[in-house]
């Protein structure tokens, strides 16, 4: 049986911002920035692979800019979700510990993609620091959500409790088929 704190940290601080009990959104919205930034790395190897690399590093560029309004949208929800997590436990400071790194991810992004958009936005193929500064915040965020899959998959936050999962493990009813 679940504990109090453990049952705090299932529930939403706010169903209709947050994601209702048993599926959050947090989980959801990290889809766009992580589909974005991997993108954004592949283009970037990418634009040394070919003769014509501006349309590459311009939509690496882009592909920034769509994570980082797609990582804020998500750190709203999880910012919510690190609420729902009891102060003092385990869970709450590895929540602190992800959500920093992602703040920090964030930045690194939008710096990327500041210094890419200067002068004009980019011409040719990806400058090796822009790439390796890329590849190296792609890898703090691989570590983040890890941690987040920490919170979710062995502290269970925001996860329905083992009686609600059950459900779906009970036998399926048949219908009969009358006409």
């Amino acid at each position: 049986m679940p504990s109090e704190l453990q049952q705090q940290a299932k529930q939403p601080v706010s169903a209709a911002l947050a994601g209702p009990y048993g599926h959050p959104f947090h989980p959801i919205l990290v889809t766009v920035p992580i589909g974005a930034w991997v993108g954004s790395l592949v283009f970037d190897i990418a634009s040394h692979l070919v003769d014509d690399p501006d349309f590459l590093a311009r939509g690496a560029m882009w592909l920034i800019a769509v994570g980082v309004i797609g990582a804020l949208a998500a750190a709203m929800a999880g910012f919510l979700d690190l609420f729902a997590i009891p102060a003092g436990t385990r869970a709450f400071r590895t929540g602190l510990l992800h959500m920093t790194l992602n703040l920090l991810v964030t930045a690194a992004y939008t710096g990327s993609f500041l210094w890419r958009h200067a002068d004009g936005g980019p011409s040719g193929s990806v400058g090796a620091s822009q790439l390796v500064l890329n590849a190296v915040t792609l890898a703090v965020l691989g570590v983040s959500g890890f941690l987040g899959g920490k919170l979710a998959y062995h502290y269970g936050v925001r996860v329905a409790d083992e009686a609600t999962q059950a459900e779906g493990f009970a036998p399926a009813r048949r219908h009969s088929a009358r006409h």
